[in-house]
């Protein structure tokens, strides 16, 4: 087993160990998640706050180049993992690449938009309220890693080959946070905006440099070149 995913199981451990203290706290504490209503982020200490800074460093490790502490697939944006093939790149092919992902990709989002609408409907309902939509939010968190070091079942639709290549790797904040949309107040509505930055800035490097997410023109994506083995479905020759 590869450096990263070891390090990958223990985050998956610590984020289950996560949703079961913020499960305690629904059942025993309830007023820690006061720091969600309005502006009490700032008027009141709760462990919700220790939390809050780990998700922001997060996304702040998806939108700034990094080495050697985040995945190649989160940071396959930018140039600095970016290494071109020997032969020249076949730029019709890139191209068709490119647009067959994306319209893939959005199938994915109008999917989790429509899962979002019956969450967001159940709460105007009365069926959730706040402190359960963060909690979903919460074991979103946890599936994220399931879905790395597990199973995706994102991968069904994407048929990508494995998180490496994968066209909606730094979607999983927006993802995660997006029952929080519900919710108003600094602590949730800074969550999702960052969300929000964190894919957008993903979203045009796909359109600026497309090379950069393709196998067959960025040499750093293919198995050969994989030191991450993240995943389970890296290629034959890297599991010895």
């Amino acid at each position: 087993m590869s450096k990263t995913r070891k390090i990958y199981f223990a985050r998956l451990a610590g984020r289950c160990l996560i949703l079961i203290l913020c499960a305690l706290l629904y059942c025993f504490r309830r007023g820690a998640f006061a720091v969600l209503d309005g502006m009490n982020f700032f008027r009141t200490l709760s462990p919700l706050h220790l939390l809050w800074a780990i998700w922001v460093s997060d996304m702040f490790l998806q939108i700034v180049p990094i080495r050697n502490k985040v995945p190649l697939g989160s940071q396959k944006l930018f140039a600095n993992r970016f290494r071109p093939i020997r032969e020249k790149i076949n730029y019709e092919a890139l191209r068709r690449y490119i647009v067959t992902t994306t319209q893939v990709a959005y199938k994915v989002f109008v999917l989790w938009c429509l899962l979002i609408a019956a969450i967001g409907a159940l709460y105007f309902s009365g069926w959730l309220d706040r402190v359960n939509l963060f909690l979903i939010s919460v074991l979103f968190y946890v599936c994220d890693l399931i879905c790395v070091l597990i199973w995706c079942p994102f991968r069904l639709i994407m048929k990508n080959r494995c998180c490496t290549t994968c066209r909606i790797f730094n979607w999983d904040h927006l993802m995660m946070f997006s029952p929080l949309i519900f919710v108003g107040g600094f602590y949730s509505v800074s969550l999702v905006v960052l969300a929000v930055a964190a894919w957008l800035v993903w979203e045009l490097c796909v359109m600026m440099y497309p090379e950069r997410f393709w196998e067959q023109s960025n040499a750093a994506l293919t198995c050969s070149a994989c030191t991450d083995k993240l995943c389970t479905q890296y290629c034959h020759k890297l599991r010895g």
